[in-house]
């Protein structure tokens, strides 16, 4: 038997205790007597990483391993026997025992509670929770932010319904209970779970709740301002817009965002962006010729002389 707990687990020196608990979940899994019935060699080696993972899963007993205190057994000195003996089913003693049969991998153990339990009197039974199945899938940015039902179909066949929550972002993760792998000697199947990649929006961009996009708007309507019909995701609303608007103005449409948790939406910000006719209009050239602004502008004159 190696002495080594890190070697045994697997993992380096400087392993954080997720690793660890994450080596020792892996190992036990494949090691534990109930998976290989008879299998001395198995259960030996299962003996070991329990005892390293009881010396390395202990901050302190970890830190006294590493100063050469004790050894992996949890001796000061000398190693002594330090496994406890395992209950067989007819309560005859062997390796590894505890007064609590599996009780030590109980349900609310956070490295076993998924996949071992013991039967109310007598006997033991393996049970096992399924996996779970991982997809993806691409949803269009207006049924992600307004929620839709849609279908998503197994490699194996079968189609899932699944229901897009309304606010879903890119990226999220959707859980369908129970339509993962299923389980063993009864135990729960596992669930599906479904990563939603959200597909751009020709001028939406969404910004946490909130979505910004650019509005165009024509020279009348930025001089004389006025109302104007804007879309949004829930449908299109007036926007009124201030007489002499210019291009950059963000205006706001406060609840009209992508809806929140618990209720409630973001706001809406609209750039406005001044567009000019795509073919000249002859009238508009000549009253620029003939017209003499009251208050003559020089736009650039913040940006200074770059030359």
């Amino acid at each position: 038997m190696s002495r080594d707990p890190y070697e045994l687990l697997g993992v380096k020196k400087d392993a954080t205790q997720k690793d660890i608990q994450s080596a020792f979940r892996k190992l036990a899994k494949k090691l534990h007597p109930d998976l290989n019935p008879g299998d001395k060699s198995a259960e030996e080696r299962f003996k070991q990483v329990s005892a390293a993972y009881e010396i390395l899963s202990d901050e302190e007993k970890r830190g006294r391993f590493d100063r050469g205190e004790i050894d992996i057994n949890g001796a000061e000195q000398a190693p002594r026997n330090y496994y406890r003996e395992y209950a067989s089913a007819d309560g005859a003693s062997g390796p590894y025992h505890n007064s609590g049969g599996f009780a030590d991998f109980g349900e609310n153990d956070d490295v076993f509670s998924s996949f071992f339990s013991r039967r109310a009197h007598g006997g033991r039974e393996f049970r096992a929770q399924g996996g779970d199945r991982h997809f993806s899938m691409e949803v269009d940015f207006l049924d992600a932010v307004n929620g839709t039902k849609t279908q998503i179909r197994l490699p194996d066949g079968p189609a899932l319904d699944l229901q897009i929550p309304a606010g879903t972002r890119d990226g999220q993760t959707l859980r369908l209970k129970g339509k993962g792998d299923p389980g063993i000697g009864g135990a729960a199947s596992g669930d599906a779970l479904v990563e939603i990649h959200v597909r751009p929006h020709r001028f939406y961009v969404r910004d946490g709740d909130d979505i910004r996009f650019e509005l165009p708007i024509s020279l009348s309507e930025a001089v004389l301002g006025g109302k104007v019909r804007v879309p949004t995701p829930s449908g299109a609303v007036n926007l009124t817009l201030p007489a002499n608007s210019n291009s950059g103005k963000v205006l706001r449409l406060k609840g009209k965002g992508v809806p929140k948790r618990g209720g409630g939406a973001g706001d809406i910000y609209v750039s406005l962006k001044i567009v000019l006719p795509d073919a000249p209009d002859q009238q508009l050239t000549d009253f620029m010729n003939s017209w003499t602004p009251a208050n003559p502008q020089d736009p650039r004159k913040s940006m200074g002389d770059q030359s």
